[in-house]
């Protein structure tokens, strides 16, 4: 199985967006030939106000962030996990931050939302506050591509390893993390917490990432890129340059049998407590 990842530096412009999207993962099948394409969070919109966010989503389904993603997996005969995109909540004056993935028919397979806000203060001082303008979702998330189970999971959802324990519980053997990581805590974290979670797990880690600048309000925002594929050992078979682009690996089911065979530890599980 051949893996693609999307790395893009998306903007609050919706259309171009899409454009840009529509374009990688043309490049991408046309030079690489995946079986599976997975693209960054919120690749649909990033930075603006408020306002903005909320008049870029869209319902699921629908949309034409959603259509394009099903169309193109249709027309090419891929799997796309379509990173994350703002999906509107009727009703509700916040939206979810949701992975919707596509098989080669173009049909839905499976919907994530994204259950851990990023509410944090970098280092320079900087506060994110997600949570003011998206609401959580809670369910854990797996499909079939194949035969190979993907697991579901979106940027900060990193941080937490339970949530990949339960994915693996699921049967995971491969996790999707489509992020935008800031640059701050990007240099610091982003690598060996890719790492850690594919070494926990004994899962391939993909991790498709933002990078660089966006405008958020009156300010510029930076992410940080190094899209990366991890193997069930730990190892980055695969990581991005800078800029936007493709960075693709194969995935073998059979290294994750291997490693799972050679240190169990889902078999040493010990509950605690009890």
């Amino acid at each position: 199985m051949k893996v693609s990842l999307i790395q893009m530096n998306s903007v609050s412009d919706k259309q171009a967006n899409l454009d840009a999207a529509k374009k990688l993962i043309e490049q991408a099948v046309l030079e690489e030939r995946p079986d599976w394409i997975c693209l960054p969070e919120v690749w649909d919109f990033i930075g603006g106000n408020r306002r903005g966010k909320m008049d870029a989503a869209e319902e699921i389904p629908g949309g034409p962030a959603y259509s394009l993603m099903q169309e193109l997996a249709k027309k090419h005969r891929v799997f796309i996990h379509a990173g994350s995109i703002l999906e509107r909540i009727p009703g509700d004056e916040r939206i979810h931050n949701t992975t919707v993935a596509f098989d080669r028919e173009g049909k839905e397979i499976a919907r994530y939302r994204k259950i851990h806000m990023f509410d944090i203060t970098a280092p320079d001082g900087t506060p994110y506050r997600e949570s003011a303008s998206f609401k959580p979702g809670d369910a854990v998330v797996t499909y079939d591509c194949e035969g190979v189970t993907v697991g579901c999971a979106i940027c900060y959802d990193v941080r937490f390893p339970y949530l990949f324990q339960a994915l693996a519980d699921k049967g995971a053997e491969l996790i999707a993390l489509p992020s935008a990581f800031t640059m701050q805590t990007g240099k610091d974290h982003w690598e060996v917490l890719c790492r850690a979670r594919a070494i926990e797990t004994e899962t391939y880690f993909c991790a498709a990432a933002q990078t660089g600048p966006h405008a958020a309000g009156n300010e510029v925002r930076q992410t940080y890129g190094h899209s990366l594929v991890a193997d069930p050992w730990g190892h980055v078979i695969a990581k991005a340059s800078d800029g936007a682009g493709i960075v693709s690996a194969r995935i073998d089911p059979r290294r994750v049998r291997s490693v799972r065979t050679m240190i169990p530890v889902a078999q040493h599980r010990v509950k605690l407590g009890e």
